[in-house]
């Protein structure tokens, strides 16, 4: 891949060993590996996070959504930074705030500790992410170039969480929990001192930034979030549930009223005033808050149910990181000749069946019935989808607007899949509950005084009887899990309308992924 000589000659920074595309592309790819991996790698050592800091299985999840709330809330405000300020610079920033938090994380002595610095990460993966996508546009020229770029970036970015739970699990395995932050650190830097070297700076718009719409957003989701998992523990009229669902309320409010009058608003509302955009919008939300389920149960099955260790689960999911890669390459091949809608379709019913299948799953589901067939559907769906969406969003938009739209498809993304992840805990949580009382009263019918005295003192009942609760609980997630991709069935086919897209000169689309 040869970068544009007019488009080198534009850039206001030229970087300074020349036109090295091959690298260039590396670092951009990495950039985006390192930021959505993240998401995942943590995943698989959950069960060693929770023993060693003392998390609920409840708030457990808390430190996949501290990074995504705030990933997502602020992407937007990440990609205007870029567009105002230089998006080289704003990614090396980006990459140096998401490696120290990574370090701090790393280190960290409580729960508080360790949640602070993912919220902290997520900052800094909000400000590297957007700007590491929208340097495609003034690395690489429009066309075939540009699409094979985005091919590559899209494959990297969507098999990301797949590759985070195999490296997750290599990682606490050999070493401990605390190093699939740690990990993060040496490569940041790599990334930092790398970039200037061989990414063009992209041409400064001026701007302002919108700081009260990044904030009402932020504050916004993370409200609405904390609402749905303390439903899951203390019920749907407990106050303080009531609470957090009326700030979300309110602050949604505020942010739409600020975005309407703001002369430079973090979301231009017109963005969705265009039907196929919009509906690209909703889809991505509705995949994301399935596909960040998938994991997170997924995960909890395979390590407390069949008993696989860290590295052990990690490899389970290796076969879900070559389904998305090669789905998304074939989707980058032959964009030009169908276009995106038989993707968008295929796609979502592929994430459909995958779900579908995953809802049958119970205490005595094997690896191969219960988890591997699934996760491929799901996976051969995710990565037909990611590059069409892609091609979508950014179609049509001008600019000086790559940043806002860009980064409105990764909050999509992320805002959905910490929505979605609330919301299946909160089911999750009633259904265990409920099987809890039956198990209870089945274990007491059948246990000697001894085993009945140990469980009133410890509040835990032997392994058939809470793995049949956490089976019977991740059942009941996915149930809801197969309403999102349903939605995102019916958006695909009855929303999006659009035909054959070439992809837009000086625009770059947005590819993360879980």
């Amino acid at each position: 891949m040869a970068t544009s000589r007019a488009l080198a000659e534009a850039s206001p920074a030229t970087a300074r060993r020349g036109q090295h595309p091959g690298v260039a592309l590396t670092v951009i790819a990495a950039t985006q590996l390192m930021v959505v991996l993240d998401i995942t790698i943590v995943n698989i050592a959950l069960p060693h996070i929770q023993q060693a800091l003392r998390f609920n299985t409840t708030d457990l999840s808390w430190v996949i959504n501290a990074y995504t709330l705030t990933f997502g809330g602020l992407l937007l405000l990440g990609g205007r930074a870029g567009d105002i300020l230089g998006r080289r610079r704003v990614f090396i920033v980006g990459v140096l705030v998401f490696a120290l938090a990574s370090l701090l994380g790393g280190v960290a002595q409580s729960a508080g500790w360790l949640l602070a610095a993912r919220a902290f990460q997520g900052m800094g993966g909000a400000i590297a992410s957007p700007t590491a996508l929208a340097l495609i546009a003034t690395n690489f020229r429009e066309g075939q170039e540009r699409n094979r770029a985005f091919g590559v970036y899209s494959a990297v970015a969507g098999a990301g969480g797949a590759i985070g739970l195999l490296l997750g699990g290599m990682l606490t395995s050999w070493l401990s929990w605390r190093w699939v932050l740690f990990v993060n650190v040496p490569i940041g830097i790599a990334i930092a001192l790398l970039a200037p070297l061989y990414i063009n700076e992209s041409e400064r718009h001026p701007g302002r930034f919108d700081l009260l719409g990044a904030f009402t957003a932020t504050t916004g989701m993370v409200s609405l979030v904390y609402g749905f998992i303390r439903a899951s523990d203390h019920g749907w009229t407990d106050p303080v549930t009531l609470t957090s669902f009326a700030l979300a309320v309110l602050l949604a409010l505020v942010f739409v009223a600020n975005e309407r009058r703001a002369r430079q608003p973090i979301t231009p509302l017109h963005l969705f005033r265009n039907r196929n955009r919009s509906g690209a919008f909703g889809l991505m939300l509705c995949v994301a808050a399935t596909m960040f389920g998938i994991f997170f149960f997924i995960t909890l099955f395979v390590q407390e149910i069949l008993g696989f260790s860290p590295l052990r689960a990690g490899f389970a999911f290796l076969p879900i990181s070559v389904a998305i890669v090669a789905a998304a390459q074939f989707a980058a091949r032959t964009q030009l000749r169908f276009g995106p809608k038989p993707f968008l379709v295929s796609g979502s019913l592929l994430v459909l069946g995958g779900v579908a299948w995953a809802t049958q799953i119970d205490v005595d589901s094997s690896y191969v019935g219960g988890v591997l067939g699934p996760t491929m559907l799901f996976g051969l769906g995710m990565g037909s989808i990611f590059v069409p969406a892609t091609l979508t969003v950014v179609s049509k938009v001008s600019p000086h607007e790559t940043g806002a739209a860009t980064g409105m498809l990764n909050t999509s993304q992320q805002v959905g899949g910490s929505l979605g992840l609330s919301i299946l805990v909160t089911v999750f949580g009633t259904a265990s509950r409920n099987e809890a009382r039956q198990q209870v009263g089945a274990f007491l019918r059948q246990a000697t005084p001894q085993q009945a005295a140990q469980f009133r003192a410890t509040g835990r009942l032997p392994a058939p009887y809470s793995s049949q609760i956490l089976a019977h609980g991740i059942a009941g997630a996915f149930q809801m899990g197969l309403v999102f991709a349903a939605l995102a069935v019916t958006i695909a086919v009855f929303v999006i309308k659009v035909g054959r897209l070439p992809v837009p000169s000086a625009v770059s689309p947005s590819g993360g992924g879980a």
